[in-house]
């Protein structure tokens, strides 16, 4: 049997593909065409640059896989020690405060995705695909190759292979999901354990001592409500410490009109004044928890995060959907409230050999506990707690 041929085309814009081809690759529950159109239109380009390798097989499209360019702090990335030597060196030069890197995956997404038609065998096809990220990433100046947050099934049959084209495996932060069931806020507080179901009766207990905040679930967010939502977005970005991406208010007037996109409200009755947001995605029997904006001057024993929290259970059980995905930040919180850690790793190469044996080292010694203090602090209960990963 003569094997047919493989062959790669790259487009700079989601739409310039084939709607069927983005349904056929990327099905629900992940995030489609709407999600990275979104992102190529949204005036984020000044972070990173974004194309599309499209698969064929003999001549019929059969993948696409996206990816995105972009200069990354090194700050950022790097464990605690190195970043003080990193901070160091950046002081001399930029070169040591900045990696140009070729991604493959989506910023703002917790999996990197590589799509590929029903049945169609990928495993003949990473090499072939490798080769060409390694000679975009030189012709592009990036100076790394990093397929992004890979989840563990995929991890399990390409792993091997790009390790052999000289990737190492970098751990990433986890992502983290819930799994619902029945239909009602009490089902969801008995799959907690006793003292998380506690520990969050307690906090929206002294929220409601605080004040009455009224709820809502909208879409299509009007122009008024969008600025209102872009600067609570702002404020919880300035306040995280993770900071990877900076979305501008075009991204939220774009996004808003996607007929997955539904925004969770909590609102001061007194002045309706809007003090914290959720915006979620609902893809069939997923909701995504994308992003959130709260206003902090709400502080102490409102707890405006387990308050939105509650509400987006209350919404996400009352539509049928089985899962609430919660994102890479906030993993305290996130263990309070249940969530699994999902682990994902990252596939990373160098193309100069010495920085790429000293990165492969310092790999070797990164861990959620080295990533983030959350994940420090719950390094023990995550080892005795088998459920949570």
């Amino acid at each position: 049997m003569v094997s047919m041929s493989i062959d790669i085309q790259w487009f700079n814009q989601a739409h310039e593909i084939p709607q069927r081809l983005w349904e056929l690759c990327f099905p629900p529950p992940l995030e489609g065409i709407w999600w990275y159109s979104t992102l190529d239109r949204c005036g984020i380009d000044d972070q990173f640059t974004f194309a599309y390798a499209v698969i064929s097989r003999g001549g019929v499209q059969i993948g696409i896989v996206p990816t995105f360019l972009m200069d990354v702090p090194l700050a950022i990335v790097a464990p605690e020690g190195v970043r003080r030597i990193i901070e160091i060196l950046s002081r001399l030069s930029n070169r040591f405060k900045y990696q140009r890197t070729l991604f493959v995956g989506s910023p703002c997404s917790d999996e990197g995705t590589v799509g590929f038609v029903p049945n169609e065998d990928i495993l003949d096809i990473i090499p072939v695909l490798q080769r060409q990220l390694d000679d975009r990433a030189k012709h592009l100046k990036a100076s790394m190759v990093v397929w992004k947050d890979l989840p563990y099934d995929i991890v399990k049959r390409i792993g091997s292979i790009l390790n052999g084209f000289g990737l190492f495996c970098l751990e990433s932060y986890p992502g983290t999901i819930v799994a619902l069931q029945g239909s009602e806020f009490d089902d969801y507080l008995r799959t907690l354990r006793s003292s998380q179901r506690n520990k969050l009766k307690k906090k929206l207990r002294l929220s409601a001592n605080m004040g009455t905040l009224t709820a809502s679930v909208i879409q299509s967010p009007d122009e008024k409500l969008l600025v209102d939502i872009f600067n609570l977005f702002i404020k919880t970005y300035e306040h995280g410490k993770t900071k990877f991406e900076h979305l501008p208010s075009k991204f939220f007037e774009l996004i808003s009109a996607q007929p997955v996109s539904h925004f969770i409200l909590l609102r001061d009755p007194e002045n309706g004044k809007l003090v914290a947001f959720m915006l979620c995605f609902k893809i069939e029997n997923r909701v995504i928890n994308k992003f959130i904006g709260i206003d902090y001057s709400y502080k102490g024993e409102w707890f405006l995060y387990f308050r939105l929290w509650a509400e987006a259970v209350k919404w996400t059980l009352s539509i049928g959907a089985e899962e609430l995905q919660s994102g890479q930040t906030g993993y305290q919180a996130k263990y309070d409230l249940g969530h699994k850690f999902v682990p994902l790793n990252n596939y990373c190469k160098h193309f100069n050999p010495i920085v790429h044996f000293i990165f492969m080292k310092i790999a070797r010694h990164i861990s959620w506990s080295t990533l983030d203090d959350d994940l420090a602090h719950l390094d023990s209960a995550l080892k005795k707690d088998p459920q949570a990963r």
